[in-house]
């Protein structure tokens, strides 16, 4: 298989090229089902992991972007993105097969070491093949194609993570906990041979010939044109918020299921299924409002509902009943993947959208080092504060006193992990203004996003199912625009 750049790509292979990045996709998502998120955070704390460790796992993906300002040397050097794609990509899932053997290693604290060390290098080939692939796919994809393209690409990515996360956390969970981690071994295993088929996949995918940049500029001057863009610098500052916000909760959810509430690894993994589940119905909806409407209209309907359940996390506990308690987690959980689906959609497309054509690459590496910086620092941050609050409450009382009795009840009452959550969601405020800076085009409201979203809802619903022509008789959502008619003169009644 030759994986040079050819001088033309006919419309015939682009279409096979997307196709094969569907399955590249795919088969990717089983590799991070069984290697990364919730496994890799149970076998972390299998190894003997503090909170500032969990942190620390959760922030090196980030932090090993800045290593795409490197790889835009590299891509601009050779100029042969799919190789050095796949070439990266492909030794980071050797890395991964490898984390095999550290259950066998001769104490935990030695085999917690080495897996950090690992994650380092897998973290930082995956930023070199990051910047290649996303530069040669804002060649290789149309601009009006990306909504649906990339909804297709993570609707197969999301389905069969689902399921190999499934099975991942019931096999884990079915072994004694004396051979657990034989289990993870096995798990490794598997995501490194989905990943050999990723890459298969990947390189399949045909690379046209790279754009020419214009006259020669230096390193420098390439790096620093995104900051110098206005428009462009206001959506940094939003993608750099709003990794900040997300990360001071999310990498932690898993630890706060399973080490405050007690739940079982294969509750934590069917909560994670209920979000990407959601996450990948709605993924096609997203997508075709993302090409009728605008990326930035979709995230002001999205963040409030992401932000929204997040807050709502800190209340969860106070729940009496285990299984109201649990039913709120598949509730939350269910919410946050339809929000999350059209976040990592729409922000993913402004970035590819904004990015002037030719200079996908520095532009494209320039989110990315932003990322790097806010995303690796906030998991490290906020792990550092679930260390220090651990035995920490925060309580918000109302006392009555009367003469014959006294007492005091907790309207709120959150500690330890919940303080993150909390925090985010202040975050969050911010996020949401500084989406509210940046220019995509014309202004859609997010009353508009939320009638067609309901509207392209009952349209599935209606392929599937004759109840959804019955649904949209009872409630036609159209006529909630028509609720600022009614000054229009009436006709008169008939006979008058």
């Amino acid at each position: 298989m030759s994986l040079r750049p050819v001088e033309e790509v006919s419309t015939e292979q682009r279409l096979a090229g997307e196709k094969s990045l569907v399955l590249d996709a795919s088969w990717a998502s089983v590799t991070g089902a069984f290697s990364s998120g919730v496994i890799l955070v149970a076998f972390a704390l299998a190894l003997g992991a503090d909170p500032l460790q969990v942190g620390l796992l959760a922030a090196i993906p980030f932090l090993a972007q800045a290593a795409q300002l490197p790889a835009t040397l590299l891509v601009e050097r050779f100029r042969q993105r799919r190789k050095i794609g796949v070439v990266s990509i492909t030794s980071a899932r050797v890395l991964i097969t490898m984390m095999a053997l550290l259950p066998f290693l001769p104490s935990l604290h030695a085999g917690l070491i080495a897996l950090i060390a690992l994650q380092v290098v897998i973290a930082l080939l995956h930023a070199v093949g990051a910047c290649s692939v996303n530069s040669w796919l804002h060649q290789l994809i149309a601009p009006e194609e990306l909504g649906s393209f990339f909804s297709r690409r993570l609707f197969w990515g999301t389905t069969l993570a689902c399921v190999a996360t499934l099975a991942a956390g019931y096999f884990v969970e079915q072994l004694p906990v004396d051979n657990r981690l034989h289990a993870y071994a096995l798990s490794f295993v598997v995501a490194g041979a989905a990943g050999f088929v990723s890459s298969y996949f990947l390189g399949r995918t045909p690379e046209p010939l790279m754009h020419d940049a214009g006259p020669a500029a230096t390193m420098r001057s390439r790096m620093l044109a995104p900051f110098q863009d206005r428009n462009f610098r206001r959506l940094l500052v939003f993608m750099g918020g709003w990794n900040v916000a997300s990360n001071l909760a999310a990498p932690f959810l898993a630890v706060y299921l399973m080490q405050q509430l007690e739940y079982p690894l294969t509750t934590v993994t069917t909560l994670w299924v209920t979000s990407q589940l959601a996450n990948a119905v709605t993924l096609y909806l997203w997508g075709r409002l993302s090409d009728r409407l605008s990326n930035k209209a979709i995230l002001a309907v999205a963040l409030p509902v992401y932000f929204g359940c997040t807050l709502a996390l800190v209340f969860t506990d106070a729940a009496a009943d285990k299984q109201v308690q649990l039913a709120l987690m598949f509730a939350i959980h269910l919410a946050m993947g339809v929000a999350t689906g059209g976040i990592g959609l729409a922000t993913g497309n402004l970035g590819l959208k904004l990015a002037p054509q030719g200079q996908g690459t520095s532009y494209l590496a320039a989110i990315g080092l932003v990322s790097a910086f806010a995303g690796g620092i906030a998991p490290i941050a906020a792990g550092a504060l679930a260390q220090a609050f651990q035995a920490s409450e925060l309580s918000a009382v109302v006392r009555f006193v009367s003469p014959t009795q006294a007492g005091e009840v907790a309207v709120v009452s959150f500690a330890h992990w919940e303080f993150l959550f909390a925090l985010s969601a202040m975050v969050g405020l911010y996020v949401m203004h500084a989406l509210s800076r940046i220019e995509e085009g014309a202004e859609v409201s997010e009353r508009v996003v939320i009638q067609q979203f309901a509207l392209e809802a009952l349209r599935t619903v209606n392929n599937l199912s004759s109840v959804g022509g019955v649904l949209g008789s009872l409630f036609p959502f159209e006529r909630l625009t028509e609720r600022r008619k009614f000054w229009r003169p009436r006709p008169p009644p008939w006979g008058a």
